[in-house]
């Protein structure tokens, strides 16, 4: 490392930048949050301390330190440089010195009699010394071609100046040019001509080929430079370099046509330089002196010079050149005889090079087709099948997109696309004919720093759907996306190219998952061999790259560039060069791993088949979809190759893979057992396909199993077995519920001509809760109702595999529609499994086939025990993998699905590997002989990530509690792993491993999601508090992984949970400040928050009721301040729920009424409010009104204002709640089971609302014998001791009255009580709008429980009483709008004028009911919304109509049995909407409470009509016979 860190700083990777920052005692956090944001050497220079301090949030200490360190390198560095190097500075002013060194002073009196500038030309200094690094060499461009698309890189050097070599071969010349073109054009052109002339007739009067390059350094003298080194030119205008030869026949006496077609116009060739923009050439002139031109010449020159005296081009005396090896010199006088003797014998040596050039030999054509097909395979018998593929190609041919067929069969995971037309007549257009694509942009790529690897993947449909990557704009684009010249190309998008493919190699794709080729169909240009420089950086060599070029010619500059990059021989052997695309196209046909043409067939309702083609296969990216033939395009030689690590995969642990049930099926491998859970399932599928009047569309069969027992694989039998008669797909992860509706509608009605006949689709679902599955299925109800699918049709079968600790139990619930898989097997299973272990154990040892052996004993406690006891004997409990075995056993015990990159194992091994191919075999010989047998290798159908997990979730728990020696806990050994640096800050795959991390602390355990018990806490730390009694390690545990996890709010509130838990109230305290001053609007932090204020309260409240100590104001105000405080948390809690209905927190009022209860409670203890004569009357009276006793007013002077409201906010808190509970069925969902706490209180909301409304209803009345039955009220009391005597009757709301009427067995005296403390003329009184929908309820709720009593009210008197509520019915509240709905709906016996007045007050009342209703739900998902029906609509007359839900059984809303009380109601339906009819044929749309109950034609129905507050609903609608 320290040689590395001598390189230049502008040379430095993000590593070496990250090994420096160590050297000088950087922390490692602000090293990671560097290295993040990919900072290099070249960046390090430009950074400064205010970025440091604002963007990696670095103190201004280390910033400072890190500024000055980083000043003092670059300062040791330059002077070291300087040392080496003889000049420095600046380009023009060197030109300049030296300009001034060859001209003379302006007052020398004796002119200049030559040029100003000589021969020997200057050169600039160089940015690196000859000596110090060796330098590339370099081919020069093929001599004399035209059409040669060439290239070179700036500071490669070409091979030496040469003398004669066989005539043909050609000479070659260096000039710099450096200071010349610095010179005015007749300047410039007097020194080009001069140069080419002397050179052509050098070479012409000796008759050999040569060429003279401009721009290339040859100087030996100068130590800056490499003699040959490539500088280039900047050239402004090339027609000057054109013009200067125009008049070349001036300095020829004779024969100057001969030179004229001898010498080749200059070239100019491009000169690389991937550190800046600019454009530089090497101007070529090439020289071929032909004999048949030059036989028996000898050419002189007049070589042009130009004259600072006459300020004009003259021409020299004229002169016999020629070349002596390395030069061209003059012929000497004493010579010229010699020379002119020997003409015969150079021209003769001439003709006899150019005969035998003609005569040459054909080369041996190389085997083109080994070379590709060994390239494509990496030496295997065919393509891998899972391998990606990444393509970087131009501007195909017309002829060769015919030949694209070993494309289209490929996994092309994306295409850098460089042929702005490929989308109109190119590559992406023939290709969206067969195949889906997402059409992107370079910029598409940008990953911004809120959005994770995984988000990113799903917003680009990466892996499923090929991204097409315009790198250089879209011709059909309308948007701003326009193709750029190169050099604009180099400025604008070369930012944006290296950010996706660095996104791609480093973070998307795992090392040896994928191959990149370069597929040149065109002339090749900057961008692309950018491209290739990106591509080779990031992958970090060329052993994944590829290139095929029909074309020498076009590869000739992708050649030039590529060698400069991994040599000569690396480009040689990794290219395919001279091969048509047909010939392609056949080749890789035959050793691709599926048959060419193969394709895919679906079943179909009329028992046929129909087509499935590819593009419309992946455009249902979200499902899996098995095929009639699924499998059947495997070829021959795929499977002879792979089918003994398929069997063997699935038989140590592995999930089963269709492929496996088809090479079973072909009796390629054994059988795949089928467990009796396979035919329970089966035969509940074949009950549910069986027609019957009461379908529903959309059926659910659930198969609850044993983790690791095996669940999955009877899904996938069951759907491997069905595949032929129905249509079957899996769910893949991670996609919303309506996109998996969409597709699987989608794959319902594929290639069928009536929607109405299809074959129902089988969609196996793996591994998602209850609530996911209910909202799949609201949302394939709703989009089978707007396609008008009859009712009765079955549509989908949803197979879901779920996770449960007690399967068997879970079944008992639903015993039709649900099967158990569990651990222990029958004894016609053992029989099975023991058969094919005896078969097995014939080719394999036991420790081989680990996870069927177990399976055979049926994973028995006893017998694993065993098993992992022998397996672990003799392990070195020292060494690195045994530490590894650790960590994923803790992983694989706490954390379900989880397991550990073997990217991730490779970086704990410190393993290196020096060739892709051999990653696999040099990881496995790395381990030792226990992780051998344990680890169970894992490799993504997606990403091909590879990964491991031990074998079975119990053979991991008994690893955990054998391995760990003594004095070794489970909390030492997750504080190693927290703190394992390796494998934390590893990049590839760490958003995953650390999404394992913090399940591992923080995730609790639910019964909801398959675990045994719902728990606190992670069960980590439940073990660490309960098993190992050491609640201070999960408290530093919680202290690690915030820091580790940056500060994770998260963590804090963990902590701040786990503190309070152990009434460790004031240290929690600040832990639940640092979580919600990170989450501000976060309901749930702010809630725990609040917990923390409760619980301390709870304590504070308990020691002081309890305890000894005088119950004083001056004793209670810290517990009164708490409480205050608690409540504010809940407040804030309250304004951020509201803010987020996505994912709504109800728990907080909850505890606001809870903490308020307590609080009435410490507050009417106090000795000032508890004696008996007038203690009461004082506690009400300074909570209601400005009155503050003596005992109370300074021990509590903070705290009257929050007091005095406190009756106020219960009052709110309770009206809200229970509000809110109109909207919302609340009944307990079985299927999800109870939980302590809060939970079960939101489950048995109705009784807990009913009790903390009669709660405080007391503590604001008086304890007199007053309500007493018979006895008159009061004159004196207020309208508010009125209020809270109804509450402490358990009045006053629409939920608590309810109640009643199943629940108490007095209900009927206290419901008249109730009913005695409101006004005895009510008409006359003016009430609340809630008092008068209170007052009415409990008339309607005492006519349910005694229809006889006096005290009812009748409908008539309920009705006029209504008269009160505002005549604008958007300022009444919701509750009165659903009540009028309630009491005005007509009576048979009614008038016409009665029912017209009734109707007009119900359509108006459901229109602004429908409002409030929108407004409420407005955020909240379709699926999770719910309408509560309170009463339906019942056959007798006045307050009898009205039959309370609650009386009789609750039963879903899909299909029930309605009681014989309640009334049929007549209507019809329209275009799916449901009708009643009203007075003068005037309409009301009813909303149906299950929509796929309406039929889809216009039909006369029947209903039972049900009240919510969403207005009237209909249900059990039933088409008229």
């Amino acid at each position: 490392m320290a040689d590395e860190l001598e390189q230049p700083l502008k040379t430095w990777t993000e590593s070496q930048v990250s090994a420096w920052l160590r050297t000088i005692g950087v922390k490692e956090q602000y090293i990671n949050k560097l290295n993040e944001e990919e900072v290099d050497g070249h960046i390090l220079l430009s950074l400064n301390e205010d970025f440091l301090r604002t963007k990696i949030c670095m103190k201004s200490g280390p910033a400072h330190m890190v500024i000055q360190k980083r000043d003092e390198l670059v300062n040791s560095q330059s002077k070291s440089q300087g040392k080496k190097k003889p000049t420095s500075g600046n380009k023009k002013e060197l030109q300049q010195k030296n300009t001034e060194q060859k001209s003379p002073p302006p007052n020398s009196q004796d002119p200049p009699t030559q040029s100003h500038e000589t021969d020997q030309e200057v050169r600039p200094t160089a940015h690196e010394p000859c000596g110090l690094t060796s330098k590339d060499e370099c081919k020069p461009r093929p001599f004399d071609q035209d059409d040669i698309d060439f290239l070179y890189i700036k500071h490669r050097v070409l091979q030496p100046e040469s003398g004669a070599y066989n005539l043909i071969s050609p000479l070659h010349e260096f000039k710099s040019l450096a200071v010349a073109v610095t010179l005015d054009d007749t300047k410039l052109k007097a020194k080009f001509a001069k140069e080419v002339l002397k050179f052509a007739t050098g070479c012409m009067n000796i008759r050999s080929n040569g060429t003279i390059h401009f721009g290339v350094m040859d100087s030996k003298e100068d130590p800056g430079y490499v003699h040959g080194e490539i500088i280039g030119v900047p050239v402004k205008d090339k027609d000057i370099y054109v013009d200067a030869l125009n008049n070349l026949e001036k300095s020829f006496s004779a024969d100057g046509e001969h030179v004229r077609q001898c010498v080749r116009p200059p070239r100019f060739v491009e000169v690389m330089d991937r550190n800046t923009p600019e454009k530089r050439f090497v101007i070529e002139v090439d020289v071929v002196p032909l004999i048949s031109i030059v036989k028996g010449k000898v050419y002189a020159v007049r070589l042009p010079n130009f004259k600072e005296t006459t300020n004009k081009i003259e021409l020299e005396k004229e002169t016999i050149f020629r070349r002596v090896g390395s030069k061209t010199e003059p012929v000497l006088d004493k010579d010229l005889n010699d020379f002119y003797h020997r003409v015969k014998d150079r021209d003769a040596q001439r003709e006899e090079a150019e005969k035998s050039q003609i005569h040459r030999a054909p080369e041996i054509s190389p085997d083109l087709g080994r070379k590709l097909t060994m390239l494509m395979t990496g030496g295997k018998k065919c393509i891998e099948k899972d391998k990606w593929f990444i393509l970087v190609t131009n501007k195909f041919k017309p002829t060769d997109l015919c030949n694209i067929e070993w494309l289209l069969n490929m996994n092309v995971f994306c295409v850098f696309e460089f042929d702005p037309d490929s989308n109109v007549s190119g590559l992406c257009s023939r290709y969206l004919q067969h195949h889906a694509a997402n059409k992107h942009f370079l910029q598409s790529y940008r990953i911004s720093r809120n959005t994770s690897i995984k988000e990113f993947v799903s917003q680009l449909k990466l892996f499923e759907q090929t991204s097409w990557i315009f790198c250089n704009g879209r011709s059909d684009y309308d948007g701003s996306e326009d193709t750029c010249d190169e050099m604009t190309w180099v400025r604008h998008k070369m930012t944006f190219l290296r950010e996706a493919v660095s996104s791609i190699c480093k973070q998307i794709l795992p090392k040896g998952a994928y191959q990149v080729i370069f597929l040149l169909t065109s002339p090749v240009e900057k961008p692309l061999l950018h491209t290739f420089s990106e591509f080779f950086t990031d992958m970090e060599g060329h052993e994944d790259i590829i290139c095929i070029c029909e074309s020498k010619t076009h590869f000739q500059k992708w050649q030039s560039f590529a060698e400069g990059l991994c040599g000569k021989e690396i480009v040689n052997n990794s290219s395919v060069v001279g091969m048509k695309m047909s010939h392609i196209n056949a080749t890789l046909l035959q050793v691709q791993p599926v048959k060419s043409s193969s394709r895919k067939y679906l079943p179909v309702f009329v028992k046929g088949t129909c087509l499935l083609e590819t593009k419309d296969e992946e455009e249902m990216y979200s499902l899996e979809i098995l095929t009639v033939d699924h499998c059947d395009e495997t070829s021959e030689v795929f499977i002879n190759e792979e089918k003994a690590n398929i069997e063997s995969q699935f038989d140590h642990g592995g999930r089963l893979s269709w492929l496996n049930l088809w090479l079973a099926e072909h009796k390629y491998i054994g059988d795949v057992i089928e467990r009796d859970a396979y035919h329970d399932v089966s035969k509940v599928l074949t009950d549910t396909l069986t027609y019957d009047t009461d379908q529903m569309p959309v059926n659910c069969i659930t198969i609850y199993h044993h983790p690791g027992s095996g669940g999955s694989t009877v899904g996938r039998q069951v759907l491997w077995n069905k595949r032929k008669s129905l249509r079957c797909a899996v769910r893949k992860p991670s996609y919303p519920v309506d996109i998996i509706a969409e597709h699987a509608v989608r794959l319902r009605e594929y290639e069928e001509k009536d929607p109405h006949k299809c074959l129902p689709v089988l969609l196996l679902i793996e591994d998602t809760d209850k609530e996911y599955l209910d909202d799949l299925r609201h949302a394939l109800e709703v989009a089978l109702n707007i396609k008008k699918i009859q009712y009765e049709t079955l549509c989908f079968i949803l197979l879901s595999c779920r996770r449960s600790n007690d399967p068997e139990t879970r079944c008992k619930e639903f015993p039709l529609q649900n099967v158990a898989v569990t651990h222990k097997l029958s004894p016609q299973e053992k029989r099975k499994f023991t058969g094919k272990l005896q078969v097995l154990k014939e080719q394999y040892q036991p420790e081989f086939i680990l996870n069927l052996v177990l399976m055979s004993r049926g994973f028995d406690e006893k017998y694993v025990r065993q098993f992992v006891k022998h397996l672990l004997e003799g392990i070195d409990h020292q060494s690195t993998v045994t530490r590894l075995i650790h960590y994923v056993a803790l992983l694989n015990t706490y954390v379900q699905k989880s397991f550990i990159s073997q990217s991730h194992c490779e970086a704990l091994l410190a393993l290196t590997v020096h060739m892709e191919r051999f990653r696999q075999h040099e990881f496995e010989r790395s381990l030792s002989d226990q992780a051998k047998l344990l680890f169970l290798h894992l490799r993504d159908d997606k990403t091909q990530i590879r990964s491991i997990r031990i074998i079975h979730p119990l053979v991991a728990k008994e690893i955990l509690q054998q391995l760990l020696r003594e004095q070794e806990t489970q909390s030492s050994l997750a504080m190693n792993l927290l703190c394992e640096t390796v494998l934390f800050d590893h990049t590839f795959g760490r958003e995953e491993y650390l999404s394992f991390l913090r399940a591992l602390f923080i995730s609790r355990s639910r019964i909801s999601k398959g675990d045994e018990c719902d728990t606190l806490f992670s069960p980590l730390i439940e073990h660490v508090c309960k098993n190992e009694k050491n609640p201070k390690k999960a408290l530093d545990l919680f202290k690690e992984a915030f820091e580790r996890f940056d500060r994770d709010p998260f963590c804090a509130q963990q902590l701040a949970r786990l503190l309070y838990h152990h009434k460790k109230f004031e240290e929690a305290k600040p832990w639940a400040d640092t979580a919600a001053k990170q989450q501000p609007n976060n309901s749930y932090i702010l809630d725990t928050k609040g917990q923390v204020y409760r619980k301390c309260f709870q304590a504070k409240c308990k020691s002081v009721i309890d305890g000894d100590i005088p119950k004083t104001a001056e004793n209670t105000a810290d517990a009164v301040g708490t409480a205050l405080k608690a409540l504010e948390c809940f407040h804030e809690c309250e304004k951020a729920a509201e803010a987020d209905m996505e994912n709504p927190n109800s728990s907080w009022f909850f505890s606001d009424v809870e903490v308020g209860s307590r609080l009435l409670t410490l507050i009417s203890s106090l000795e000032v409010f508890s004696n008996k004569t007038n203690g009461h009357a004082e506690f009400m009276k300074y909570l209601v009104t400005d009155y503050i006793p003596g005992g109370v007013k300074e021990p509590w002077e903070p705290f009257h204002g929050p007091l005095k409201e406190l009756y106020k906010t219960m009052q709110g808190a309770l009206e809200w709640i229970s509000g809110d509970f109109s909207y919302y069925q609340t009944d307990i969902d079985e299927d999800e089971g109870t939980s302590a706490g809060t939970e079960e209180k939101i489950n048995h909301s109705w009784k807990w609302l009913a009790k903390k409304f009669s709660a405080s209803g007391k503590y604001f009345t008086a304890s007199s014998p007053l309500l007493q039955q018979g006895q008159s009220i009061p004159a004196s009391l207020t309208p508010f001791q009125k209020r809270m005597i109804i509450y402490r009757l358990d009045g006053g709301n629409v939920i608590s009255t309810l109640d009643k009427l199943t629940e108490q067995k007095d209900a009927e005296c206290l419901l008249e009580n109730i009913l005695s403390l409101y006004p005895s003329n009510p008409i006359k009184a003016k009430f609340h709008q809630r008092d008068i929908v209170n007052y009415i309820i409990t008339h309607i709720a005492l006519n349910c429980l005694s229809p006889q009593s006096e005290k009812v009210a009748s409908l008539k008197d309920l009705q006029a009483l209504c008269q009160q509520f505002p005549t604008d019915k958007k300022k009444c509240h919701p509750s009165v709008l659903s009540l009028l709905t309630l009491l005005f709906w007509p009576e048979d016996h009614d008038t016409d004028n009665e029912k017209e007045a009734k109707f007009e007050i119900i359509q108006s009342a459901v229109d602004h009911l429908k409002k409030w209703y929108q407004t409420k739900m407005k955020d909240i998902p379709q699926e999770k919304r719910r309408i509560y029906t309170h009463f339906f609509l019942g056959s007798g007359s006045g307050l009898d109509k009205f039959i309370l839900r609650r009386k009789f059984e609750c039963f879903s809303a899909e299909a029930f049995k309605m009681p014989e009380i309640l009334k049929c109601v007549s209507g019809w339906t329209k275009d799916g909407q449901v009708y009643l009819e009203g007075p003068r044929k005037k309409k009301l749309n009813i909303l149906p409470l299950y929509v796929p109950s309406v039929p889809h034609s216009n039909e006369n129905i029947t209903f039972y009509l049900g009240f919510t507050d969403r207005g009237p609903v209909a249900y059990n609608i039933t088409v008229k016979k």
